[in-house]
């Protein structure tokens, strides 16, 4: 179980939490996987969460790319949790640093993952630091992206079904890149430490 670093309570009751652990250990409705176009989980958080997942993450994906073609930012596939402690995985494919309009691109990913997460009915969901691992997105500028559009996204749906968002990095550098932007946006507020 991951470790709850700080939370923020939104005015429509729902919460967001920053969070150091495991994200394939995650026990909620849905886990977000920062996928690659090509849904191939090789690297990474899709490497880990297809590992844990089992066989049949990949065999859905290779469906769900052979019925839909790649995923774009704004468009991203869903398969089941496998063994995974969730019912369903999100493959959402954040910008790869140095291909243009980064932050346009993981502020529509991250907002199109919420809004799928709120479709399927799922009332928490868990995510990562997306395009901050392999595809080389600075921690530091992902952060403001990533937690704005997190709480943007969630205003906008006072009525969403999804009540937790969790932010769960396991990579003290990520997690320290994070946390420094949470404190500054959210200082006063839930920092159980």
């Amino acid at each position: 179980m991951s470790r709850l670093i700080a939370y923020h309570e939104l005015p429509t009751g729902q919460r967001l939490e920053l969070r150091q652990g495991d994200l394939t250990e995650e026990a909620v409705d849905a886990i977000v996987n920062a996928a690659n176009a090509r849904l191939q989980h090789g690297g990474g958080v899709a490497a880990a969460l297809a590992r844990k997942g089992g066989p049949v993450v990949q065999q859905q994906s290779d469906r769900w790319l052979a019925d839909n073609g790649p995923i774009e930012h704004e468009h991203p596939a869903v398969t089941s949790g496998g063994n995974l402690p969730c019912r369903f995985l999100i493959h959402a494919v954040g910008p790869v640093w140095g291909e243009g309009q980064e932050e346009r691109k993981l502020a529509a990913t991250v907002r199109t993952a919420l809004e799928t997460a709120d479709r399927l009915g799922a009332t928490s969901l868990a995510l990562p630091a997306i395009s901050s691992g392999i595809f080389g997105f600075p921690p530091e500028r992902a952060a403001p992206v990533l937690l704005e559009q997190v709480e943007t996204t969630l205003l906008a749906m006072p009525d969403s079904h999804l009540q937790v968002v969790r932010l769960v990095l396991l990579e003290p550098g990520v997690l320290s890149a994070f946390l420094a932007v949470w404190q500054q946006c959210w200082a006063k507020e839930g920092n159980p430490q």
